[in-house]
């Protein structure tokens, strides 16, 4: 290691440490902290049935809507209470990972 490589410190639950950032580190994609009220699709798929409308009213647990993935029908439940702020999708929407399907505020 030449003198003019900077070590970077890293905290974890033990304690702190000192490390060479690699290239590959730096162009890492940045952790993003999920928001539990966007619902993306996890899984690509295509919309088998919705069954929520802006505006509804939800509780945590109820099925927003069906996804049909890997020939399985994936409930996709609301994560918190709340109310449909945007749907997204409709039934037959092709989606891919990642994609957002409904919005709860």
């Amino acid at each position: 290691m030449s003198d003019q490589e900077e070590l970077s410190k890293i905290a974890l639950e033990n304690g702190v440490f000192e490390t060479r950032v690699t290239k590959k580190f730096l162009r890492r994609k940045s952790y993003e902290k999920k928001d539990p009220r966007v619902i993306k699709a996890l899984i690509p798929g295509v919309v088998a049935a919705v069954e929520t409308t802006v505006g509804k009213a939800v509780k945590q647990g109820d099925t927003l809507l069906i996804l049909e993935a890997m020939k399985m029908l994936n409930r996709i439940k609301a994560p918190v209470n709340g109310a449909v702020k945007a749907l997204r999708v409709a039934a037959g929407d092709k989606v891919v990972k990642g994609q957002v399907l409904i919005e709860i505020e």
